[in-house]
């Protein structure tokens, strides 16, 4: 069976011209999306993945209606791979039906992975030079100075751990990050 997916970004775009041409390549059912390619709330590939069983094939119009980065198209298409699914994308002339279709797609997902490592390589060196001149690395912590020295205060009041966190504006998990203990601190502790 032939399964359509189309999408849009916005509710103010038209998937007129997707739907015509998936209904043209034979589709017997699509299903449809009106939200970004970068977000993870899409029902409508839910739809269509959650329908497709091994021997379908998944119809889009362009490999862009699928997702928005390299990996998230390879990490489908493996996953629709090991189902027994295959893939076309009819403006891109991929199908993974095909010897070159799949020799296309193994390109590309040789080429995400690479760039994946060297995104690695980079965000390694920026964070060893950035702690050779004394920065350091990663987010700065929410959890400031002034923070923390209202928390000591009101732990040593006797307020709870969890009143405390959302008092200073950090999460419980972070709140805890800083004070193992779960809150509790020597008399005087004011580090």
């Amino acid at each position: 069976m032939l399964i359509g997916y189309a999408r849009v970004s916005t509710p103010d775009q038209d998937l007129a011209l997707q739907l015509d041409a998936l209904n043209a390549a034979g589709c017997e059912h699509i299903a449809t999306d009106k939200a970004s390619g970068v977000s993870t709330n899409r029902p409508g590939l839910t739809e269509a993945l959650g329908m497709a069983r091994q021997g379908d094939t998944l119809v889009i119009w362009k490999l862009d209606r699928l997702g928005r980065t390299m990996k998230r198209l390879v990490d489908l298409a493996t996953d629709l791979s090991a189902r027994g699914i295959e893939l076309r994308s009819l403006t891109d002339g991929i199908d993974t039906g095909t010897h070159t279709g799949r020799l296309l797609f193994h390109i590309l997902g040789s080429i995400a992975e690479m760039e994946r490592e060297l995104i690695r390589e980079r965000t390694m060196a920026g964070l060893a030079a950035r702690r050779k001149t004394g920065g350091g690395g990663g987010r700065k912590s929410v959890l400031t100075p002034r923070k923390r020295d209202m928390a000591v205060k009101l732990l040593a009041a006797g307020d709870r751990p969890q009143y405390v966190a959302e008092a200073i504006g950090v999460s419980v998990s972070t709140f805890y990050r800083h004070f193992p203990a779960g809150g509790r601190i020597a008399p005087g502790d004011n580090k």
